[in-house]
């Protein structure tokens, strides 16, 4: 029977799958009983037949860990229950079979301290025993992981299904959605072919055909549909497998991964050379009407190279047959991370691009999702797979995110190093100063699309180079630069931070509203300010300058425009404010001037007075520089006087080349952003998405100061009722005995033999010539208290430093004059 439609649902899921069926019934869980599901043919039909069912808990973010293991919780208490899913706690081995993937598994051993995971570090020999059809040969160790596993897609979809319908959900199966209407930018009604249903929100849950979907609103979510490909052997022979549960193993360097099927093998892998299923570099992906419960044709010669790696590993399969190949199309993203969150469309959400690797994270999206709805907050730290990542127009192009796509699915067994760049669809967004940036020597780095300078290639000296991980991508040209902003002056291309321009008869009050600082000063003021959610987490971290009477420019991280445009529009509609939201990230080229002697690179080519009466810090004045008119901010990253310019895009070389050529008598360096890394934490300056971030406070981060004492502004009472409770943790500088031993993020710290926290960032900072690193510790930890931070697996002992290690006055960026 199908199933009849209602008129009306406050959510409608579209998808039947495990990422629809998980949100179904994780808001029946919480209550939300006016849901509607919706499915194009069967539950089940898409990708989720088809998956080889693999779940792993570990991955680099802590939060897809975290949801991971939500994940785990789930699949365990279905398997208790009469909705059991199949699921196999058979835990699982990586193994490292070159000397760089140790590295790897090593540093993940420290991911899984810092996250409570029972991974385990064994030898080839250990790991055997576990796995015993395995060759060992060139293995050099493996991590172990007890509680990973494996289930059945089909069942746990089912199961899911079966737990939101008693939970009230409606499912209509065989049930196409054909448009979805908006009014106001607000979702309000799904049409189908049997029929409409008014509602509030919608969530798209349509993996292959989430980008089809989204479509329907305007939306863009980046995904792609690729042939991803597994065989299932014949029976193994008799003898060969023990009588309990293989684990799950994989090799990814041979680009394979195993799991037992009954008394055969499951074998897959990555192919070097992959096959997008219906996109192409000029066209929409396209997903056949009537593709439901469907297979690809076998590609074998693309899966020679695999079939070929995984008879190295497992020689039995050189003899065994294989029952079925399965090529599936699997709906993967840019960066091998999920599509999860609002969009620019209220009430549109998304959960999707699962990336063949959706049923370890469905049990926790579904939970993460249904918060969202239903408290508009995931309670985690969701920015790496928040679909408004991909909110940069660029990835409208079809190009582009096949490209990236491609690249990534392509290495998605490599070692992922910490600053390596990625290669494909560039260049793509470049400032004003490109070519004399090529001109001199510029080694690039990627963010959002734009090409920014990393450093200029100069002849250094190799005695700091870090040991390990950190001195993969390192160069010496970087301590060069850094100095130069110390002792002179250094010039850097900041065009591509993104940039918002707030205006109209209510910004005044509606940045009084939205921003925790006080924004409300005369007209060239700038405040160091953030936005806070309803946990007085840091949504927003951004300087805001008072342009106009009914005009604000905020100024924000490359890579997080989409993001903060995306909060301040939420805010305007709740809030009904009248103003006028706009990125104008590429109408501003930005050069941050910084040194001692900006003031005197500066001075001869402006009208303004730059004294500190005439032009204090922070504070912006509208002038020209040279021939070029700007907007000049006094405020810095650094830790030095300076100066940011803003100039018109058609201005910027021009201005470009003034400084430049102005500077040189006083020594100003032209520098890139590994310089102003280790400047800034040198200087204890945060980070928004590694330092400070939604599950963050401005206490906890030591940023009490940007918050004003008075007047209502958004969070502000959960930030009350946090300091009312007592701040349990604060962001501190840690100082590593080894200068050579260098953290990156991610790495487990302790205090005596307890992990206590993770590295948010660090680096070497030149000036006070140190390893340093920041780490959110227990608040009574005490200055100079003794402190361990694992580096590529080994402790290396450290100390609790001075929250500002370099000018803690502020007396160098005040600079009298």
């Amino acid at each position: 029977m199908v199933q009849a439609l209602p008129g009306r649902a406050r959510v409608v899921v579209i998808g039947g799958g495990v990422g629809g069926t998980s949100v179904a019934f994780h808001l029946a869980e919480r209550g939300e009983r006016d849901v509607l599901l919706v499915e194009r043919a069967e539950l089940t039909s898409g990708s989720t037949f088809h998956s080889a069912g693999l779940v792993g808990q570990l991955r680099s973010d802590p939060a897809l860990t975290t949801i991971n293991g939500w994940s785990v919780e789930l699949y365990r208490r279905l398997q208790e229950s009469e909705h059991a899913p199949g699921w196999v706690e058979s835990g699982s081995l990586r193994l490292a079979s070159s000397p760089a993937r140790l590295e790897e598994i090593r540093r993940q051993a420290g991911w899984a301290q810092r996250s409570g995971l029972p991974l385990e570090l064994i030898s080839a020999a250990e790991a055997r025993e576990l796995f015993p059809l395995m060759s060992v040969e060139g293995v050099l160790g493996a991590a172990y992981t007890p509680t990973d596993g494996q289930v059945d897609p089909a069942r746990l979809c089912y199961a899911l299904a079966a737990l939101a319908r008693e939970g009230g959900v409606t499912i209509a199966q065989r049930t196409r959605v054909v448009g979805i209407d908006t009014d106001g930018g607000r979702v309000t009604r799904v049409r189908t072919d049997r029929g409409d249903v008014e509602c509030e929100v919608v969530v798209d849950c349509g993996g292959m055909f989430a980008a089809e979907i989204a479509r329907l609103v305007d939306v863009r979510v980046p995904v792609v549909p690729m042939s991803h490909q597994y065989v299932v052997t014949a029976p193994l022979p008799a003898g060969t497998l023990p009588d309990r549960p293989l684990p799950s193993l994989r090799d990814p360097d041979l680009l394979v991964y195993y799991r037992q099927e009954i008394d055969g093998l499951v074998m897959g892998g990555y192919e070097r050379h992959s096959a997008p299923w219906t996109a192409t570099a000029r066209s929409l992906d396209a997903v056949p009407a009537d593709f439901n419960g469907k297979l690809l044709p076998p590609d074998w010669e693309r899966f020679e190279e695999i079939l070929e790696n995984s008879q190295v590993r497992v020689p039995v399969l050189a003899d065994t047959g294989v029952a079925s190949m399965i090529n599936g199309p699997e709906a993967f993203t840019p960066d091998n991370e999920f599509c999860l969150g609002e969009t620019e469309v209220a009430g549109f959400f998304v959960a999707a691009g699962f990336c063949a690797h959706g049923i370890a994270g469905a049990g926790g999206i579904g939970r993460v999702l249904a918060a969202w709805i239903l408290d508009g907050d995931p309670g985690l730290d969701l920015w790496h797979m928040d679909v408004r990542r991909f909110g940069h127009r660029h990835y409208r192009s079809p190009g582009y995110t096949l490209a990236r796509v491609r690249e990534n699915y392509e290495s998605y067994y490599d070692i992922r190093y910490p600053a390596a760049e990625r290669t494909a669809g560039r260049p793509l967004r470049t400032s004003p100063v490109y070519p004399w940036h090529v001109a001199h020597g510029a080694v690039f780095g990627e963010k959002a699309g734009w090409e920014r300078v990393n450093h200029y290639s100069e002849p250094g000296s190799e005695e700091l180079r870090p040991r390990g991980w950190a001195g993969r991508h390192w160069s010496p040209c970087v301590e060069t630069e850094h100095v130069a902003v110390r002792e002179a002056a250094g010039l850097f291309d900041e065009s591509s931070f993104s940039k918002i321009e707030i205006s109209g008869p209510d910004a005044v009050a509606f940045c009084r509203h939205v921003f925790a600082g006080r924004t409300d000063r005369e007209p060239g003021a700038v405040v160091y300010t953030q936005a806070l959610n309803d946990r007085g987490g840091i949504e927003m971290d951004v300087t805001v300058t008072r342009v106009g009477p009914e005009e604000f420019f905020v100024v924000t991280g490359t890579a997080f425009g989409p993001h903060d445009l995306g909060w301040l529009r939420r805010q305007a509609r709740l809030t009904g404010a009248a103003v006028r939201l706009a990125d104008v990230t590429g109408a501003w080229a930005c050069f941050g001037l910084w040194g001692p002697r900006s003031r005197e690179v500066l001075a001869p080519l402006t009208p303004a007075s730059l004294a500190n009466a005439a032009f204090p810090y922070p504070s912006m004045r509208e002038t020209t520089v040279g021939d070029v008119p700007v907007r000049a901010l006094r405020v810095t990253f650094v830790g030095e006087l300076g100066f940011e310019l803003y100039c018109p895009t058609e201005y910027g070389a021009a201005l470009w080349t003034t400084l430049v050529e102005a500077g040189a008598p006083h020594g100003l360096r032209p520098g890139g952003y590994r310089a102003i890394e280790s400047l800034r934490l040198e200087k204890g300056y945060r980070v928004w998405g590694s330092d400070i971030g939604p599950e963050t406070t401005p206490d906890e981060a030591g940023l009490g100061f940007a918050v004003r004492r008075d007047g209502e502004f958004a969070g502000r009472g959960a930030l009350l009722a946090a300091r009312s409770r007592g701040v349990a943790r604060r962001l501190r500088c840690l100082v590593l005995d080894d200068p050579r031993a260098v953290a990156l993020g991610g790495e487990p710290v302790r205090v005596g033999d307890e992990v206590v926290g993770q590295v948010t960032s660090g680096g070497y900072g030149y000036t006070v010539a140190r390893s340093l690193a920041y780490a959110y510790l227990p608040a009574g930890i005490p200055e100079g208290a003794p402190v361990a931070v694992q580096v590529d697996g080994t402790w290396v002992d450290g100390a609790v430093a001075a929250s500002v290690l370099y000018d803690p006055k502020g007396e160098r960026i005040r600079a009298d004059g």
